[in-house]
């Protein structure tokens, strides 16, 4: 089968604008090009290719993402849709959560009875003061007027997508993995305090030894923590 690139477009549903910018990134190239006059062809295997493509776009993995896990010398396209199939499960539930949650809300119900990061920072503040309250770090996340549960937000997000990495099978020293760190040290830089190369070392360390940090980063999925761990070690090394 022998497809235009209109042609494909109109059968996947994606624009032919966004399948010139794929090919451009290198995440799905023309099975042909013609060499007079540039006309781009796509064939079953770049159906294929495209079903895998909106399956990761699904589950909101950015393009960077996806590329760098379907380019990988190590992809098994077998065990990745085993695994998509697992997160497209896990969407549906929290789907279902979210819908149940909006439903209690028609009723009268509270959304949420309990601030988690209000509780989490409640919990941590005094322990943070007495261990690190003399160091610059501390000091300059003092003086900035973060709203805490905005960021905490923003890094669960950050854990979320390290969870997405872990199930996917990418490896701490994956590039995608180290993209990622860069993600949360930035993250933590812009919210909270300079996160410098040893100080996001440390908190890599912190985030499996200590039991209330481990718990609440793998609720994103078991082992998470763990994996984020790796991944700075492997960063900062």
């Amino acid at each position: 089968m022998k497809m235009q690139i209109k042609e494909f477009a109109e059968l996947t549903g994606v624009s032919v604008r966004t399948l010139h910018y794929y090919d451009e990134i290198g995440l799905l190239k023309p099975s042909e090009v013609d060499a007079q006059n540039g006309y781009r062809f796509y064939d079953e295997k770049s159906l294929e290719r495209m079903q895998e493509i909106l399956f990761y776009r699904e589950l909101d993995f950015s393009l960077k993402t996806i590329a760098q896990i379907l380019l990988s010398p190590d992809y098994d396209k077998q065990q990745a849709l085993t695994r998509q199939r697992k997160l497209l499960l896990a969407k549906k539930e929290r789907l279902e959560q979210l819908i149940n949650a909006l439903d209690g809300l028609e009723k009268g119900e509270g959304f949420m009875k309990n601030n988690e990061y209000e509780k989490l920072k409640n919990e941590y503040a005094e322990e943070v003061r007495q261990r690190w309250g003399s160091t610059d770090a501390y000091k300059e996340s003092q003086q900035r007027n973060t709203d805490f549960n905005k960021a905490a937000v923003l890094l669960d997000e950050v854990f979320e997508e390290f969870a997405e990495l872990n199930r996917s099978g990418i490896s701490p020293d994956n590039e995608a993995a180290k993209i990622q760190v860069e993600k949360l040290q930035r993250c933590i830089t812009e919210n909270f305090y300079t996160c410098t190369n040893e100080i996001l070392a440390r908190l890599g360390q912190m985030y499996v030894a200590d039991i209330r940090f481990k718990n609440n980063i793998d609720k994103h999925g078991e082992g998470t923590a763990e994996y984020v761990s790796q991944c700075i070690k492997s960063f900062c090394e």
